[in-house]
Parts: structure tokens; sequence; C-alpha cells
């Protein structure tokens, strides 16, 4: 099926570029590269990425990849002046901007033009009992959904990370998302006495309460799930539906796997000494970890996000409180409808104890997502199932 903007189609199964039902001879880098823009629409495409994704890592000089990216907007008819189709984003990289169409639909997809301009988020802060200022982002319009805090969050850097910005654009364009920096994170104060999880959930009552919610979807996310659960159980006259995406019951050293503890201890070990060195060898391993099927372009941005995200001091005391997470006891009283979504391959997070959430969950709807990644990324095969259970279960269906 060809992709229709403006004048112009593409067919990327015959690898047919054409205007006016005139073909456009291209070569067959430039069109590869104009089509990884055409599927990476809503996100600025880094020239790392490019050269990861187009060029298969190999390296290409500058003066190579702006020759492509010139035949690019020539072959669309764009320029440095007039940027139709391709933008230039200074500092950041480039990015489709044009409207699309399938052919033979009137309905256009998914739009490239939703940037922060059109999807703002908008950026307060709300108090806890104990003094601690949390930062809370807002976006969007619809039916409210509130993701719940986890680890390695920072609601400005995600808002234009490639790793987090693809989810947070599809969500915030059918919902009322809400997301804020848990305590000792991101933009939230670092400085705090109480990190427990038991603060984890009154910061998510805190939230609630100040923003005036008095029904809303839960998404958690990794230990964010936990929190969303006993959220879900104190107050069930308030949780519409939850969503619960890599989560677990049982924190590392609650599964009895001597191997996996061993490895977290030496993760810690990691994090006291290198976490904060410029040097981003050592977070490094954890960007292996977490998200191995990663670019080279969102590894870059995860391992910038673990040192914006927490201090080494509250990486550790963090790691600390989500290895002693047991929520099994809670499981069986959860009344909201419940999906849970887990990759297969998910290494910090295993299989397993996304099992443990579905079956111990009343009716809980549950499926297997087939990635290695404990995140999942917008380019790989499981993104379109991901993003389509998440807005179908909520009630707002994937555009295109």
């Amino acid at each position: 099926m060809r992709i229709l903007f403006g004048d112009y189609a593409i067919d990327a199964d015959r690898r047919e570029l054409s205007r006016a039902g005139t073909a456009v001879h291209v070569e067959p880098q430039v069109f590869d590269l104009i089509l990884h823009l055409i599927r990476n629409r809503d996100r600025v495409v880094s020239k790392d990425d490019l050269l990861e994704n187009v060029w298969g890592g190999r390296v290409v000089s500058e003066s190579t990849l702006n020759n492509r990216i010139n035949a690019a907007r020539r072959a669309l008819g764009d320029s440095g002046e007039q940027q139709a189709f391709i933008r230039t984003v200074p500092k950041r990289g480039i990015r489709f901007v044009g409207n699309l169409q399938q052919e033979g639909s009137a309905a256009p997809l998914a739009a490239a033009t939703a940037t922060e301009t059109t999807t703002p988020q908008e950026v307060t802060f709300c108090r806890t009992a104990d003094g601690v200022n949390l930062a809370v982002a807002t976006s969007g319009d619809g039916l409210p959904l509130v993701k719940a805090a986890n680890w390695l969050n920072h609601i400005e850097f995600d808002w234009q990370s490639p790793v987090w910005s693809p989810l947070l654009k599809v969500l915030s364009g059918r919902f009322r998302l809400i997301r804020y920096d848990e305590r000792g994170n991101g933009l939230s104060d670092w400085d705090v006495k109480d990190i427990s999880f038991e603060a984890f959930v009154r910061d998510l009552e805190t939230v609630v309460d100040t923003l005036g919610l008095e029904r809303f979807a839960l998404l958690g996310i990794s230990q964010g799930a936990a929190v969303s659960i006993a959220y879900a159980i104190r107050h069930p006259e308030r949780v519409s539906r939850l969503v619960l995406s890599g989560g677990y019951p049982l924190g590392w050293r609650k599964r009895g796997n001597p191997e996996q503890v061993a490895q977290f201890e030496a993760l810690l070990t990691l994090v006291r000494n290198g976490w904060g060195q410029d040097n981003p060898a050592f977070r490094q391993v954890f960007t292996s970890l977490y998200v191995p099927g990663a670019t080279r372009d969102e590894m870059k941005w995860f391992n910038d996000l673990e040192r914006a995200s927490a201090s080494p001091e509250n990486a550790i005391r963090l790691m600390n409180v989500f290895s002693n997470i047991d929520i099994r006891d809670l499981l069986p009283r959860v009344a909201a409808p419940t999906l849970v979504l887990h990759s297969r391959g998910d290494a910090p997070i295993p299989f397993e104890q996304g099992l443990l959430l579905a079956r111990g969950i009343p009716n809980a709807r549950f499926v297997a997502l087939e990635s290695n990644n404990h995140l999942i990324l917008s380019h790989e095969p499981s993104w379109p199932r991901y993003t389509e259970e998440i807005c179908d279960f909520l009630g707002g269906r994937v555009a295109g």
C-alpha cells in the first residue's frame, strides 16, 4: 500500500517514489533515508540514528551524510529554506513533517506535525505532607490517564527523548496524560529523608488530590506497577482501569534467584563508583540491560537520562527500595479491569513476573510482547501492538 503526501507517493515494498504519477529517481540510500524519516515521523531523528539505521552503523563522513539529506530534500522539492517535508531541528536532527495518508483512505495517518508546539506539556509542582516538591506534567485532552512515576524518569527530558517521547505523544494525542517525577528523581526534590514504597504511594495520592481527579485510568510501568496496584486498592472508586507494563510483584531480593541478586548487587557497585562520571561506560551497562535493542541514538539518550534523573546516592536508595517490594497479597484485591503487558525477553524484570501479576489479579488480560527490551521502542515490531493494546483497552484507538 502506497503512502501519499502532497503530490508524492512512496511504496516501501516496491521501493518507488513518485510525484503526480511520475517516478522520481533516487539513490537507494536516499530512498531509505526518506522512508526512515516517514516511519519515525513522531520524533526528531538524529544523525547518529541515521547512521545506525540507514547506513547500518558504518562510519561515513559528515559531508556524505549531508549530501544524502540534501538529495532527499531535492527529491521532495524541499530546500534549506523551504522545509515542507524535511525540517531541521537545530542541534537535534531532522524530522518528517508532511501530512501522510494511506492510498484508498480519506483518513490521515498519525499526524507528523504533532510536535511540542501542537501537543505541549505543562509543568507544575505540588507539595507533599512531608514537604517534598513533586514535578507534574500534563499534556493532551480527553479522559484522564495518570502514569505513576518510575525510576529513570525526568518529565522534561523524557518529553524529548526518542526512548520515551513516542509513547508519551501517542497517549497525549488520545488522553489527558498526567505524569510526575517521584521524590529523589527528575525535577522533583532530590534532598529528601523518606524514600520508601509507602512514600511513593502517598506521592501518587498527592498528585491526584492536587489535580482534583475524581476518576481516571492508571498506568504503571516497571516499579510504577506495584505503586499503581497499591493505590488502586486504597482508592478503588477512583481507578477506572489499570494498565501494567513491565511490572512485578516481587523485587529482586524477594524472587529467590541468587544469580539475579548477585547481578543487581554488582549493579549497585557500578552505580556507587561510576553513576555521576562524565564517561558513560558505567551507565551503559544499565542501558544495555534495559534496552538492548536500542539504536545508538536511543542508547545515548538513555545514558544521559540516567545521570539527569538521579544522583548516585539516590539511585542506590531507590534500587534498595525496589529490591524489597512484595505486593503478592494485594493482587487478589484489585477490582479495576486490568491489562498486563510484558516482554518475553525482559532481562531486568523476568517474564515470569508479568505472569505473576496477571495470574494474581482477578480477570486480568495478559499480553506477551515479542521483545527483549524492558521499555518498548517505537521502531521495533512489537510497538504497534503495544500501543494499540493500551489505547484499545483505555478506549482511545491508535489512529492510522
